[in-house]
């Protein structure tokens, strides 16, 4: 009855979603933990892409329960639209299949208008963010004035506490933000027919998800964006509004800590990162270049071209720590065929002293200069290989030294986009 915990290791856009789907295949229950539909996971099964922003990508197998925890923002909308996608698709998604926490937050319009109103406004100084009111959604929720999902399923509560938050988010988006004022009516009305529609779904997760423990099942908690994007741990203040480490599966859906058996790290090959923020092995040339229209680096959410440049050693080995890793999925190994070298930051200089982990102040981290190690390539397609042993040597020597380097064994390899295309070394639901 292993619990196993899915956290990226960058800066998101690791491939968490096609392992997730992969893993899902020897789970019961699939949980997201955190964040909003600012995350996405871009799936390929049999040559089509599915794009998923808050729906767990557990969805597509038959027999597994999806849960959206308490820790998720919810955009009701969006939700509903996946779902809709999905039924079009031909996939339904009936309630049993999928549930969402009654004590999800909801993002409202005015969280949306907030977010691009204040992006607007920083101008250079701006955090990337993508405007879907994921931080103002958090911001309402610490500050103990947050509207719940199981607030819809109550109209008099929901209109008690919706007219008293937006005279004041109306004073705010129109004096400060120089934004149109949001109609009440109009909110009122659209989101009692969310609520309408989304009640089937409504549950409590933290029960659902004891009373899986207590009969055996297995339990995979899928995490949003990265721990570099973490708002405590990662490269702040250009981060996310959650906490995106393993930690946050148990707040983010309700159970206890020594309910997790195991947490799986995913980590592309080689670095990526959207929006602004520093990135230290950042590669501006052909061979940055290679890399993003190899990998196809153009975030799903937001269709941003990322960033793109040599795997951070530095980052991946404080995410061992702050994640309590016990295993690691490499994604995206084929993407470095056909470079003659390849290199691995495996620490940092600033100003003569050599660095071994991230410094607090993002201003140094924008210093740093990278110290690499470098590696022989490769120019075999890896896109079918399916063992440890089908991996040209010199791929090997790359994932044996990244063991080495971090502590934490690689039982995980993808070499393609497809569901298929992957090496299983061990399993994490049998480790």
């Amino acid at each position: 009855m292993p619990s196993v915990v899915v956290v990226g290791t960058q800066w998101g856009d690791e491939g968490k979603g096609k392992i997730v789907d992969l893993l899902a295949e020897r789970a019961d229950y699939i949980v997201r933990f955190q964040g909003g539909n600012n995350a996405g996971h871009t799936l390929v099964i049999n040559g089509r892409k599915h794009i998923l922003h808050l729906i767990p990508s557990g969805i597509f197998h038959e027999g597994k329960t999806c849960l959206i925890g308490n820790g998720v923002v919810v955009d009701p909308a969006v939700l509903l639209s996946e779902i809709d996608r999905l039924q079009e698709s031909g996939l339904p998604v009936p309630p049993g299949k999928l549930y969402l926490s009654e004590k999800a937050h909801l993002i409202m319009p005015y969280h949306k208008a907030i977010d691009l109103g204040r992006e607007s406004l920083r101008g250079k100084t701006r955090i990337g963010t993508t405007g879907r009111g994921i931080g103002p959604c958090y911001e309402d929720k610490i500050a103990r004035r947050g509207i719940r999902v199981s607030d819809l399923l109550d109209p008099e509560l929901f209109g008690q506490k919706l007219k008293e938050i937006l005279e004041e988010k109306n004073f705010y988006l129109q004096k400060y933000l120089g934004r149109d004022p949001l109609s009440y009516e109009e909110v009122y009305e659209t989101y009692l027919r969310y609520g309408e529609r989304l009640a089937p779904y409504v549950a409590n997760i933290s029960e659902i998800l004891d009373q899986a423990r207590r009969e055996g099942k297995n339990i995979l908690f899928e995490g949003a964006q990265g721990t570099q994007l973490d708002i405590d741990h990662g490269t702040y203040p250009f981060v996310t509004s959650s906490n995106t480490v393993a930690g946050n599966a148990c707040a983010g859906a309700g159970v206890g800590p020594t309910s997790i058996d195991y947490v799986l790290g995913i980590a592309k090959a080689y670095t990526t990162r959207v929006g602004e923020g520093p990135f230290p092995t950042e590669l501006r040339d052909a061979t940055g270049d290679h890399l993003r229209e190899c990998g196809g680096e153009y975030g799903s959410t937001t269709g941003r071209p990322r960033r793109c440049g040599w795997l951070d050693g530095v980052i991946l080995r404080e995410a061992a720590r702050l994640n309590g890793l016990s295993g690691l999925a490499i994604t995206k190994l084929d993407v470095l065929s056909g470079l003659t070298e390849i290199r691995f930051c495996e620490a940092y200089e600033l100003e003569g002293r050599r660095l071994s982990s991230l410094p607090a102040r993002v201003s140094e981290i924008y210093r740093v200069k990278p110290l690499y190690r470098s590696f022989r390539g490769w120019q075999e397609d890896l896109s079918n290989c399916r063992r440890l042993e089908d991996l040209p040597s010199a791929a090997r020597e790359y994932l044996h030294f990244i063991e080495d380097y971090t502590g934490v064994p690689v039982v995980m390899v993808s070499t393609g986009p497809s569901r298929d295309q992957n090496i299983l070394i061990r399993d994490p639901f049998r480790a």
